[in-house]
């Protein structure tokens, strides 16, 4: 058996099949960079002339909940509510669910909002796990605060009783130790309020690192540029995941995905395609896909929009550990996501969703860490094999 031509056939096969898919992968980021200018432009040309402060005072404005699941918040709790409340907006509430912490985060808010626990009937569209108590304060200037203290039921459950709670039309989902903009929620809301022939039924916005800003009282006062390398290095990635992939899927109506620190929703379509999934670690990106395969399957037509001013800052890790342990959840939610809808896999039923959205996440998003990965072994493996010089290998 002539072991040097099976060698060689095998190098053949890999280099040649990893140079092709490296093509495929580059072509593609090229087209996703064009469009995304393009969506750039067309946002900042409609929006120049937008006075987003008569939308702010208007009476006749889309009623919002902001849900904020937290556990075992109570070092930042405080500031991070009163940040929430200090953002204006004509009909807002503002619903925090305690889901279960094991610190003082529900004492620290009793305290300091003057809550006291009220009788609440509500209709669980949703199921989710018990629902311990309701709070709301004595203090009218904390009128919009609603708390809710829940059992242990993880992001997804508590998010979901937040929903069945929320007396509002639509829903802003955040990561409750998240700074939101005091103009986040005018310039979210926007475009379910755009007269289109579609129905928006989701809308994302631009999330950065807040490591090193000033922020004092729930409120950022500075933006810098993170001191460390990890917050750094998570700037520059932030910047080209938001800005240069979801901008371009925004333009195509193919965005799969809206970060869970910062989303916004039609809460009749959230409902209606079933909440949050509390078997999945992605359970922002589930929800999306959820929502428009149930508007694909109905026949409806829809939109997912997406907003590329900065809206909400949060703390990056600073830790390889705490970074390895955020990748891994994410690189498992998009698999379970992908997982439980492989029927959209190539299905024209699903039209762009269907035959480009879905296998574009399959191929590169979820194997391209992969195959990377495999890439510096296998090349590795051929320098020690001699199928490639030391020289060229070192170079490379």
């Amino acid at each position: 058996m002539n072991w040097q031509l099976i060698g060689d056939i095998i190098f053949n096969i890999i280099m040649y099949g990893i140079f092709l898919y490296s093509i495929f992968l580059l072509l593609s980021y090229i087209m996703i960079g064009f469009y995304s200018i393009g969506e750039m432009d067309t946002y900042l040309n409609k929006n120049s002339f937008t006075d987003y402060s008569l939308l702010a005072a208007s009476q006749y404005a889309p009623s919002i909940t902001i849900l904020a699941p937290a556990f075992n918040e109570g070092k930042t709790i405080i500031e991070n509510v009163r940040s929430l409340l200090s953002i204006y907006y004509s009909d807002l509430e503002v619903v925090i669910v305690n889901d279960g912490s094991t610190d003082n985060s529900l004492e620290l808010l009793i305290e300091a909002y003057e809550l006291k626990r009220v009788e609440h009937f509500v209709t669980y569209q949703i199921p989710t796990k018990e629902v311990k108590a309701v709070y709301k304060s004595k203090n009218p200037v904390f009128g919009k605060l609603v708390v809710i203290d829940k059992v242990n039921g993880g992001k997804a459950d508590a998010l979901n009783v937040g929903v069945n709670f929320a007396s509002n039309d639509y829903l802003l989902c955040i990561d409750v130790d998240c700074i939101l903009e005091h103009d986040a929620l005018l310039k979210m809301i926007k475009p379910f309020l755009e007269q289109t022939n579609k129905k928006t039924i989701a809308s994302g916005g631009v999330v950065r690192i807040a490591n090193s800003c000033i922020v004092k009282e729930g409120r950022l006062l500075d933006v810098k540029v993170p001191k460390k390398y990890l917050p750094r290095m998570q700037s520059l990635e932030y910047i080209r995941s938001f800005i240069l992939g979801r901008m371009a899927w925004s333009k195509l109506n193919g965005l799969m995905l809206i970060s869970g620190a910062l989303g916004a929703f039609d809460k009749e379509i959230v409902i209606k395609a079933g909440g949050y999934n509390h078997d999945t670690v992605g359970e922002d990106m589930e929800l999306v896909v959820r929502m428009r395969r149930y508007m694909e399957e109905k026949k409806i037509d829809y939109n997912v929009t997406y907003i590329p001013d900065p809206l909400c800052w949060t703390e990056g890790p600073e830790s390889f550990r705490v970074l390895g342990r955020q990748r891994n959840r994410w690189a498992r939610g998009t698999y379970e996501t992908l997982k439980i809808h492989r029927k959209m896999f190539f299905n024209p039923k699903y039209h762009l969703m269907g035959v480009l959205s879905y296998p574009y996440w399959y191929f590169f998003e979820f194997y391209a860490p992969i195959i990377e990965f495999l890439g510096f072994i296998f090349f590795f493996l051929f320098a020690v094999a001699g199928l490639i010089e030391w020289y060229f290998f070192f170079i490379y």
